[in-house]
């Protein structure tokens, strides 16, 4: 957002840029500076009149009562069509007071928008192509597994993959990395994400990168990666420590050590991980919770569909 405002000229150098945790929340540290908690920063802190939140139907009610204490006004900009948060009933972009309707991220007849229109009405999408490389493939059909190799094989940073289980992902990570490392630990050039807050490494839950150097490191029993990530978007590098026991796992490890951080392979990515990002070409495997109704699940399908720009392979 902050490249796209600044290419437009669109902003000052007194704005604001950033995440709505670096924004309104500082951190909370014992007698030998760890960090043990956050707190909301004092009104009289707040030195901005406007906030303008992008992605709103991300935004949990607890951080929405925070925004709304600064008691300034707020524009809240996101799509009602897309997933609320994980955690909780919340949604904040369920009825907004204004539409935009008008298409501008594709052409008002691309095929994309049309499959977004179908899933928002409950139709199902048939095995068919739409347009050029916009299709829905049969898993179970040998000739899908064929144009899913070839996929894989033409993986780059314009390609994003995407799920619906952990378990899938990290299938989908070992079958992607392998075509470019023979090693199953990360090594130099694999793309990684970011799977839990650290405001004080400035790194957030769904960052993405590229490993730079990572080296593997010991400390009072404890072993442990030491890196160099070069995070998306993001002008200063990470470096730090990061779990081992991370990589690969369908759960989240939560070491509960102040100095460590989570990262896993980025090559495939969760539908909600995705929310927010955009990528030329989409591979989207397509996954129901047992849990999921159907407007919950058309939410699902209709986030995963408009990540795409261009091109968009759904694998049904």
């Amino acid at each position: 957002m902050e490249r796209k405002l600044r290419d437009s000229n669109s902003i000052s150098y007194s704005d604001y840029i950033g995440t709505i945790h670096r924004l309104i929340y500082k951190a909370i540290v014992d007698e030998r500076d760890n960090i043990i908690g956050w707190e909301k920063i004092p009104q009289s802190d707040f030195e901005y009149s406007l906030i303008v939140v992008d992605e709103a139907s991300m935004i949990t009610q607890d951080i929405w009562n925070d925004l709304l204490s600064f008691n300034v006004p707020i524009i809240a900009v996101g799509d009602h069509g897309q997933l609320p948060p994980i955690d909780g009933n919340f949604n904040l972009m369920d009825n907004p007071e204004l539409r935009l309707e008008k298409i501008y991220r594709q052409e008002a007849d691309n095929p994309i928008i049309m499959l977004s229109e179908m899933v928002r009405k409950g139709e199902n999408i048939p095995f068919k192509e739409f347009g050029k490389n916009i299709k829905k493939l049969d898993k179970r059909d040998e000739d899908t597994q064929n144009q899913i190799s070839d996929l894989f094989n033409a993986f780059d940073d314009s390609t994003m993959v995407l799920c619906g289980y952990n378990t899938t992902r990290n299938k989908l990570n070992m079958q992607i990395r392998g075509l470019q490392f023979d090693s199953l630990n990360p090594c130099n050039g694999d793309r990684v994400i970011c799977l839990k807050n650290n405001r004080n490494m400035n790194i957030y839950n769904g960052m993405t990168g590229t490993i730079l150097s990572i080296y593997k490191d010991k400390f009072k029993g404890s072993s442990y990666y030491q890196t160099e990530i070069s995070l998306d978007f993001e002008e200063e590098p990470f470096i730090g420590k990061i779990s081992i026991e991370q990589f690969n796992s369908p759960t989240f490890n939560n070491l509960r050590l102040n100095d460590i951080n989570y990262f896993d392979f980025g090559y495939a990515l969760t539908v909600h991980k995705a929310q927010g990002s955009q990528a030329n070409r989409v591979i989207l495997f397509e996954e129901r919770f047992k849990s999921m109704d159907d407007q919950t699940y058309a939410r699902w399908l209709y986030t995963a569909i408009t990540r795409a720009e261009k091109e968009l392979f759904i694998i049904g």
